[in-house]
């Protein structure tokens, strides 16, 4: 790899299965390990928040530091916006009093306006275009609060919207087919479909998360949050440690001969 080739290479990975995969996992773990410090650790969701979010600053300016793609800084950094979004979207639905349906239209609106500033400043939301500090900044609080409204997205389904939460996960796993079909059988954005299975890998992961750790008579299996957040964070380490993958590429880097 030439130097110039090098600098045309981004610092987050490829968009692979591998990278759902682990994303799934990421966001699994963002709801089981976000409820331990909040619920089963008894710290509630105003010092959850600020515990998630001050290590979410952190290794954010890691990875904008870094030369170069790190899938375990990079992953860390997806788990600390996940456990961030997780308390924040409950602090907001909760603790604020506006209910699910009022925090996913304001987390709604968090998320478009951040899209919108990106594309207006940048020209391109595409994740093929992170390869600056401006573009990164950009790319983590569009993360964040795609995380943040996937949660509380997951919460409205499966309260306000009745479907429990294994309703819920059946409903936005139908939903990621139906972008899977559009991505193989029609030209429409990837950009697009990128965020939009970005957003519904989330409220997917906080139902089958919340149905892992709820108690029985709310319809979970009332698994151990501790025991299935360690669980998750043993998988995706395996995951880091034994599936190839590489940084995505800017349109502009030459592809190997």
């Amino acid at each position: 790899m030439t130097d110039d080739t090098r600098d045309l290479v981004t610092k987050v990975p490829a968009v692979t299965l591998i990278f759902w995969i682990i994303k799934i996992a990421a966001t699994t773990l963002g709801e089981t390990g976000g409820d331990t410090v909040t619920m089963t650790m008894n710290l509630g969701y105003l010092v959850g928040t600020a515990i998630f979010l001050g290590a979410l600053v952190i290794l954010v300016w890691l990875q904008i530091a870094a030369k170069r793609f790190h899938p375990f800084l990079y992953w860390a950094t997806i788990i600390a916006s996940t456990t961030a979004g997780t308390t924040m979207a409950d602090f907001a639905d909760r603790s604020l009093g506006i209910g699910y349906t009022g925090g996913s239209l304001l987390l709604l609106a968090c998320l478009m306006t951040s899209l919108t500033a990106w594309r207006w400043t940048l020209g391109s939301v595409s994740v093929d275009t992170v390869r600056t500090p401006k573009a990164e900044i950009f790319y983590w609080i569009t993360i964040t609060f795609s995380q943040t409204l996937g949660t509380a997205l997951g919460d409205w389904a499966a309260d306000t919207g009745g479907l429990g939460y294994e309703g819920g996960a059946l409903v936005f796993s139908a939903g990621l087919l139906i972008l899977i079909a559009l991505h193989f059988w029609t030209k429409v954005s990837r950009v697009f479909l990128f965020w939009a299975a970005f957003i519904l890998t989330r409220p997917l992961g906080a139902t089958v998360g919340d149905y892992l750790d709820k108690p029985v008579e709310h319809g979970g299996l009332a698994v151990s949050r501790p025991l299935a957040s360690a669980v998750l964070a043993a998988s995706i380490l395996v995951c880091i440690l034994i599936l190839p993958q590489r940084a995505g590429r800017h349109p502009g880097a030459a592809r190997p001969a």
